[in-house]
C-alpha cells in the first residue's frame, strides 16, 4: 500500500488564503513540464475499471501518469515511486505549503 501525502496551508498561520485554489493550481501547473489537467481519474484493474471524477493534475513520469488530486483546498498525492518526493516537495515549496501524510 502507498504513502498517502497531503500538501497543505492549514498550519500556516500567517497566509490569508489557507486553501489552495483550483484556479491557482490551474495556473501553476499550466507552467510545468509534462502536467495535465483532468476533471477524471481512470485506474485500471485485472478485472474492472473505476473512474473517479474530482479535479487531478496528473504528472507523466516515464511510462506512467501520477495523480495529484485537489480535495477540499488541499493537494493530495500517493508514494508509488520514489521519484515523486522531490516533485512534491518543489510543488509545495512553489506554493507556499506544507507536506503531512495522510
Amino acid at each position: 500500500m502507498n504513502q498517502r501525502f497531503r500538501i497543505t496551508r492549514t498550519m500556516q498561520d500567517n497566509l490569508p488564503e489557507q486553501a489552495i485554489t483550483l484556479e491557482e493550481c490551474k495556473q501553476y501547473f499550466a507552467s510545468q513540464p509534462d502536467f495535465t489537467y483532468s476533471q477524471v481519474f481512470t485506474v485500471k484493474g485485472p478485472e474492472s475499471i473505476m473512474t473517479i471524477e474530482g479535479d487531478f493534475f496528473m504528472w507523466r513520469l516515464e511510462d506512467s501518469e501520477i495523480p495529484f488530486r485537489l480535495y477540499g483546498g488541499d493537494l493530495y498525492v500517493a508514494l508509488s515511486a520514489e521519484e515523486i518526493v522531490p516533485k512534491m516537495l518543489e510543488i509545495a515549496t512553489d506554493l507556499r505549503a506544507d507536506v503531512v501524510e495522510g
